[in-house]
Protein backbone atom coordinates (compact mmCIF):
# COMPACT_ATOMS: atom_id res chain seq x y z
CA UNK A 1 0.00 0.00 0.00
CA UNK A 2 1.07 3.49 -0.91
CA UNK A 3 2.46 5.44 1.70
CA UNK A 4 -0.54 8.05 2.73
CA UNK A 5 0.05 11.54 3.15
CA UNK A 6 -0.75 11.92 7.34
CA UNK A 7 -1.15 15.50 9.28
CA UNK A 8 -0.81 15.07 12.55
CA UNK A 9 -2.40 17.43 15.46
CA UNK A 10 -0.72 16.60 19.06
CA UNK A 11 -2.99 17.68 22.14
CA UNK A 12 -0.45 19.38 25.03
CA UNK A 13 -2.62 21.72 26.23
CA UNK A 14 -4.06 20.14 29.34
CA UNK A 15 -3.24 21.86 33.14
CA UNK A 16 -2.99 18.15 34.35
CA UNK A 17 -4.35 19.38 38.10
CA UNK A 18 -4.22 15.91 38.99
CA UNK A 19 -0.23 16.05 38.42
CA UNK A 20 0.07 18.87 41.16
CA UNK A 21 2.90 20.14 42.28
CA UNK A 22 4.23 18.95 39.07
CA UNK A 23 2.40 20.64 36.66
CA UNK A 24 2.62 23.98 38.88
CA UNK A 25 5.00 25.77 36.42
CA UNK A 26 5.00 22.83 33.13
CA UNK A 27 2.71 21.54 30.96
CA UNK A 28 2.00 17.74 31.75
CA UNK A 29 3.72 16.69 28.72
CA UNK A 30 6.46 18.97 29.28
CA UNK A 31 7.23 16.73 32.28
CA UNK A 32 10.43 14.69 32.98
CA UNK A 33 9.61 11.18 32.49
CA UNK A 34 12.84 8.72 32.72
CA UNK A 35 16.13 8.04 31.19
CA UNK A 36 16.03 11.46 29.74
CA UNK A 37 12.71 11.56 28.11
CA UNK A 38 9.86 13.98 28.42
CA UNK A 39 6.32 12.75 28.39
CA UNK A 40 5.52 14.40 24.50
CA UNK A 41 8.22 12.11 23.45
CA UNK A 42 6.68 9.38 22.83
CA UNK A 43 3.87 10.60 20.64
CA UNK A 44 6.75 12.49 18.74
CA UNK A 45 8.81 9.84 18.85
CA UNK A 46 5.66 7.51 17.41
CA UNK A 47 4.84 10.32 14.71
CA UNK A 48 8.13 10.65 13.27
CA UNK A 49 9.49 6.68 13.51
CA UNK A 50 6.31 6.47 11.71
CA UNK A 51 7.33 9.25 9.09
CA UNK A 52 4.27 11.15 9.66
CA UNK A 53 5.73 14.49 7.74
CA UNK A 54 3.87 17.17 9.14
CA UNK A 55 2.97 17.52 13.03
CA UNK A 56 1.61 20.34 14.73
CA UNK A 57 1.81 20.34 18.74
CA UNK A 58 -1.49 22.65 20.31
CA UNK A 59 0.01 23.91 23.66
CA UNK A 60 -1.61 26.41 26.04
CA UNK A 61 -1.07 25.93 29.94
CA UNK A 62 2.61 26.79 30.93
CA UNK A 63 4.16 26.52 27.39
CA UNK A 64 7.07 27.86 27.78
CA UNK A 65 9.18 24.77 28.68
CA UNK A 66 7.18 22.48 26.50
CA UNK A 67 7.69 24.74 23.96
CA UNK A 68 11.89 25.13 24.84
CA UNK A 69 12.00 21.07 24.52
CA UNK A 70 10.19 20.41 21.61
CA UNK A 71 12.05 23.63 19.78
CA UNK A 72 15.65 22.16 21.03
CA UNK A 73 15.26 18.14 21.17
CA UNK A 74 13.22 18.01 18.28
CA UNK A 75 15.33 19.84 15.70
CA UNK A 76 15.10 17.27 12.61
CA UNK A 77 15.00 14.01 13.99
CA UNK A 78 12.15 12.95 12.15
CA UNK A 79 12.33 10.52 9.26
CA UNK A 80 9.89 12.02 6.50
CA UNK A 81 11.75 13.98 3.81
CA UNK A 82 10.42 17.75 4.54
CA UNK A 83 9.08 17.43 7.80
CA UNK A 84 8.38 19.29 10.37
CA UNK A 85 7.16 19.95 13.97
CA UNK A 86 5.21 23.28 14.39
CA UNK A 87 4.20 24.32 18.02
CA UNK A 88 0.95 26.54 17.89
CA UNK A 89 0.11 28.12 21.52
CA UNK A 90 -3.37 29.70 22.59
CA UNK A 91 -3.19 33.16 21.90
CA UNK A 92 -4.59 33.76 25.06
CA UNK A 93 -4.41 37.95 25.34
CA UNK A 94 -5.37 38.11 21.56
CA UNK A 95 -8.88 38.35 19.54
CA UNK A 96 -9.43 34.70 19.44
CA UNK A 97 -8.77 33.56 22.94
CA UNK A 98 -7.60 30.47 24.61
CA UNK A 99 -8.33 26.79 23.33
CA UNK A 100 -11.43 25.78 25.70
CA UNK A 101 -11.29 22.13 24.78
CA UNK A 102 -9.63 19.78 22.94
CA UNK A 103 -11.68 20.13 19.56
CA UNK A 104 -11.99 23.86 19.93
CA UNK A 105 -8.11 23.94 19.62
CA UNK A 106 -8.24 21.87 16.34
CA UNK A 107 -11.20 23.98 15.70
CA UNK A 108 -8.64 27.33 15.69
CA UNK A 109 -5.86 25.62 13.64
CA UNK A 110 -7.28 23.96 11.00
CA UNK A 111 -5.68 25.91 8.37
CA UNK A 112 -2.69 24.53 8.63
CA UNK A 113 -4.21 21.48 6.02
CA UNK A 114 -4.10 24.48 3.44
CA UNK A 115 -1.75 23.21 0.42
CA UNK A 116 -1.08 20.11 2.63
CA UNK A 117 -4.13 17.90 0.89
CA UNK A 118 -3.34 15.12 3.51
CA UNK A 119 -5.05 11.71 2.84
CA UNK A 120 -5.64 11.25 7.07
CA UNK A 121 -5.84 13.49 9.89
CA UNK A 122 -4.63 12.16 12.83
CA UNK A 123 -5.94 13.67 16.44
CA UNK A 124 -3.34 12.18 19.17
CA UNK A 125 -2.97 12.84 22.95
CA UNK A 126 0.58 14.34 24.17
CA UNK A 127 0.21 12.69 27.56
CA UNK A 128 0.59 9.37 27.47
CA UNK A 129 3.65 6.50 27.22
CA UNK A 130 3.77 3.72 24.72
CA UNK A 131 5.19 2.92 20.98
CA UNK A 132 2.89 2.30 17.90
CA UNK A 133 3.93 2.29 14.29
CA UNK A 134 1.16 5.01 13.23
CA UNK A 135 1.18 3.76 9.64
CA UNK A 136 -0.65 0.53 10.29
CA UNK A 137 -3.20 2.16 12.18
CA UNK A 138 -3.36 4.45 8.93
CA UNK A 139 -3.44 1.44 6.59
CA UNK A 140 -6.52 -0.32 8.78
CA UNK A 141 -8.36 3.32 8.79
CA UNK A 142 -8.06 3.23 4.66
CA UNK A 143 -8.49 -0.16 4.09
CA UNK A 144 -11.60 -0.06 6.25
CA UNK A 145 -13.01 2.77 4.35
CA UNK A 146 -13.04 4.78 7.88
CA UNK A 147 -14.58 7.77 8.30
CA UNK A 148 -13.10 8.13 12.05
CA UNK A 149 -11.36 5.85 13.62
CA UNK A 150 -10.38 5.26 17.68
CA UNK A 151 -7.53 3.54 18.61
CA UNK A 152 -8.26 0.76 21.54
CA UNK A 153 -6.84 -1.22 24.30
CA UNK A 154 -8.90 -3.31 26.65
CA UNK A 155 -8.26 -2.35 31.00
CA UNK A 156 -10.11 -3.50 33.77
CA UNK A 157 -13.37 -2.86 34.52
CA UNK A 158 -13.03 -1.46 37.87
CA UNK A 159 -10.38 0.96 36.36
CA UNK A 160 -11.83 2.27 33.28
CA UNK A 161 -14.06 5.08 34.68
CA UNK A 162 -10.95 6.81 33.83
CA UNK A 163 -11.26 6.68 30.19
CA UNK A 164 -13.09 6.82 26.88
CA UNK A 165 -15.29 3.73 26.22
CA UNK A 166 -16.27 2.09 23.50
CA UNK A 167 -18.99 -0.68 22.50
CA UNK A 168 -18.11 -2.32 19.61
CA UNK A 169 -19.85 -4.97 16.97
CA UNK A 170 -18.25 -7.75 15.75
CA UNK A 171 -16.84 -5.93 12.61
CA UNK A 172 -15.21 -3.69 15.08
CA UNK A 173 -17.47 -0.36 14.55
CA UNK A 174 -18.07 1.39 17.73
CA UNK A 175 -21.98 1.72 18.26
CA UNK A 176 -21.30 3.88 21.94
CA UNK A 177 -19.07 5.45 22.95
CA UNK A 178 -18.98 6.80 27.00
CA UNK A 179 -16.17 9.20 28.32
CA UNK A 180 -15.18 8.36 31.58
CA UNK A 181 -18.78 6.48 32.51
CA UNK A 182 -19.51 5.82 35.99
CA UNK A 183 -20.78 1.95 35.21
CA UNK A 184 -18.12 0.92 32.17
CA UNK A 185 -19.92 -1.81 29.92
CA UNK A 186 -17.14 -4.37 29.44
CA UNK A 187 -16.36 -6.25 26.66
CA UNK A 188 -18.77 -9.15 26.24
CA UNK A 189 -16.23 -11.67 25.33
CA UNK A 190 -14.33 -10.79 28.73
CA UNK A 191 -16.09 -8.96 31.31
CA UNK A 192 -13.42 -8.39 33.36
CA UNK A 193 -12.25 -6.06 30.62
CA UNK A 194 -13.59 -2.62 29.21
CA UNK A 195 -12.38 -0.82 25.72
CA UNK A 196 -10.43 2.12 26.15
CA UNK A 197 -10.11 4.70 23.88
CA UNK A 198 -6.29 5.29 23.79
CA UNK A 199 -7.30 8.85 23.04
CA UNK A 200 -5.82 8.69 19.19
CA UNK A 201 -7.84 9.20 16.51
CA UNK A 202 -7.26 9.53 13.04
CA UNK A 203 -10.08 11.41 10.67
CA UNK A 204 -10.79 11.64 6.75
CA UNK A 205 -10.09 15.39 6.35
CA UNK A 206 -14.12 16.19 5.26
CA UNK A 207 -15.54 14.20 7.85
CA UNK A 208 -13.55 16.61 10.59
CA UNK A 209 -14.24 19.60 8.94
CA UNK A 210 -17.66 18.50 9.07
CA UNK A 211 -17.47 17.20 12.27
CA UNK A 212 -16.04 20.66 13.74
CA UNK A 213 -18.50 22.90 11.79
CA UNK A 214 -21.11 20.97 13.63
CA UNK A 215 -19.08 21.30 16.90
CA UNK A 216 -18.71 25.05 16.52
CA UNK A 217 -23.11 25.45 15.55
CA UNK A 218 -23.37 23.40 19.22
CA UNK A 219 -20.58 24.98 21.39
CA UNK A 220 -19.09 21.87 22.17
CA UNK A 221 -15.35 22.00 22.86
CA UNK A 222 -14.08 18.50 23.68
CA UNK A 223 -13.61 15.51 21.35
CA UNK A 224 -13.90 12.70 24.28
CA UNK A 225 -16.80 14.63 26.34
CA UNK A 226 -18.72 15.64 22.93
CA UNK A 227 -17.83 14.67 19.82
CA UNK A 228 -17.25 11.27 20.34
CA UNK A 229 -20.33 10.43 22.37
CA UNK A 230 -22.68 11.30 20.05
CA UNK A 231 -20.94 9.99 16.59
CA UNK A 232 -22.28 6.45 16.70
CA UNK A 233 -25.96 7.72 15.91
CA UNK A 234 -24.52 10.41 14.29
CA UNK A 235 -24.27 8.11 10.96
CA UNK A 236 -20.90 8.36 10.42
CA UNK A 237 -18.60 5.58 10.41
CA UNK A 238 -16.42 4.50 13.72
CA UNK A 239 -14.14 1.94 14.14
CA UNK A 240 -11.78 0.80 16.83
CA UNK A 241 -8.50 -0.08 16.35
CA UNK A 242 -6.85 -3.03 18.13
CA UNK A 243 -3.81 -1.73 19.76
CA UNK A 244 -2.97 -5.11 20.43
CA UNK A 245 -2.55 -5.79 16.50
CA UNK A 246 0.45 -3.24 16.50
CA UNK A 247 3.60 -5.01 15.75
CA UNK A 248 7.15 -3.14 16.09
CA UNK A 249 10.30 -4.15 16.04
CA UNK A 250 12.77 -4.87 18.42
CA UNK A 251 10.29 -5.67 21.52
CA UNK A 252 12.04 -8.00 23.93
CA UNK A 253 10.39 -11.61 25.11
CA UNK A 254 9.91 -9.71 29.07
CA UNK A 255 7.93 -6.85 27.46
CA UNK A 256 4.23 -5.88 27.56
CA UNK A 257 4.14 -5.58 24.13
CA UNK A 258 1.07 -3.57 24.53
CA UNK A 259 2.21 -1.56 27.34
CA UNK A 260 0.14 1.94 27.17
CA UNK A 261 -0.22 4.34 29.66
CA UNK A 262 -2.00 7.18 30.76
CA UNK A 263 0.19 8.99 33.25
CA UNK A 264 -2.30 11.64 34.25
CA UNK A 265 -2.40 11.13 38.12
CA UNK A 266 0.67 10.83 40.62
CA UNK A 267 0.34 7.82 41.37
CA UNK A 268 0.53 6.48 37.93
CA UNK A 269 3.10 8.68 36.66
CA UNK A 270 5.26 6.51 39.71
CA UNK A 271 3.74 3.17 38.35
CA UNK A 272 5.23 4.14 34.68
CA UNK A 273 8.09 4.97 35.91
CA UNK A 274 8.86 2.00 38.07
CA UNK A 275 7.88 0.12 34.66
CA UNK A 276 10.93 1.38 33.05
CA UNK A 277 13.42 0.90 35.22
CA UNK A 278 15.56 -2.54 35.96
CA UNK A 279 16.98 -4.97 33.84
CA UNK A 280 14.18 -7.11 32.46
CA UNK A 281 11.61 -3.88 32.16
CA UNK A 282 7.85 -4.44 30.94
CA UNK A 283 8.78 -1.16 28.76
CA UNK A 284 11.97 -0.80 27.55
CA UNK A 285 13.02 2.47 26.64
CA UNK A 286 16.43 0.95 25.53
CA UNK A 287 14.85 -0.13 21.88
CA UNK A 288 17.10 1.74 18.87
CA UNK A 289 14.78 -0.20 16.16
CA UNK A 290 12.42 1.86 17.68
CA UNK A 291 13.32 4.74 19.52
CA UNK A 292 11.47 7.33 21.51
CA UNK A 293 14.44 9.69 20.56
CA UNK A 294 17.16 9.56 18.18
CA UNK A 295 19.19 12.42 19.80
CA UNK A 296 20.03 10.00 22.49
CA UNK A 297 20.70 7.05 20.65
CA UNK A 298 23.34 9.05 18.42
CA UNK A 299 24.63 11.21 21.40
CA UNK A 300 23.77 14.40 19.37
CA UNK A 301 24.13 17.50 21.29
CA UNK A 302 21.24 19.22 22.37
CA UNK A 303 20.41 21.97 19.98
CA UNK A 304 22.65 21.40 17.38
CA UNK A 305 21.37 21.76 13.99
CA UNK A 306 18.23 24.35 13.29
CA UNK A 307 15.75 24.07 15.02
CA UNK A 308 12.18 23.09 12.54
CA UNK A 309 10.08 23.39 15.33
CA UNK A 310 8.61 27.57 15.11
CA UNK A 311 6.60 28.87 17.76
CA UNK A 312 3.21 29.65 16.39
CA UNK A 313 0.21 31.33 17.61
CA UNK A 314 -3.39 30.33 17.09
CA UNK A 315 -4.36 33.73 15.90
CA UNK A 316 -2.27 32.76 12.82
CA UNK A 317 -4.66 30.36 11.75
CA UNK A 318 -8.10 31.88 12.89
CA UNK A 319 -9.16 32.92 9.28
CA UNK A 320 -11.45 29.88 7.78
CA UNK A 321 -10.70 28.40 4.77
CA UNK A 322 -11.86 29.53 1.51
CA UNK A 323 -14.75 27.62 0.16
CA UNK A 324 -14.90 25.43 3.54
CA UNK A 325 -18.62 25.14 5.32
CA UNK A 326 -17.10 27.28 8.74
CA UNK A 327 -15.29 30.53 6.40
CA UNK A 328 -16.13 33.70 8.07
CA UNK A 329 -17.26 31.75 11.63
CA UNK A 330 -16.13 33.18 15.34
CA UNK A 331 -14.35 30.04 17.14
CA UNK A 332 -14.32 32.45 20.10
Amino acid sequence: MKRANVLAFVLAGGEGVRLRPLTKDDAKPALHFAQGHRIIDFVLGNLCNSAVSSIHVLAQYKPDSLVEHVKTVWAGPCLAPRSGIDVIVSDNYGPVGSFKGTAHAVQRCLNVMTGCDPDVVAVFAADHVYRMDVQQMVDFHLVRDSDVTVAGIPVPVDEAASFGVMSTDAAGRVRQFREKPLRPDPIPADPARACASMGNYLFKPQVLEDLLYEAVRRGETDFGAHLMPRLPASGVNVLAYDFASNELPGIKPYEDRTYWRDVGTLDSLEQARADVEGEFPRFDLRNPEWPIRRDLLTARPLGSGRSNAPLRHAGQYHRGIEGRPWTGLDYS
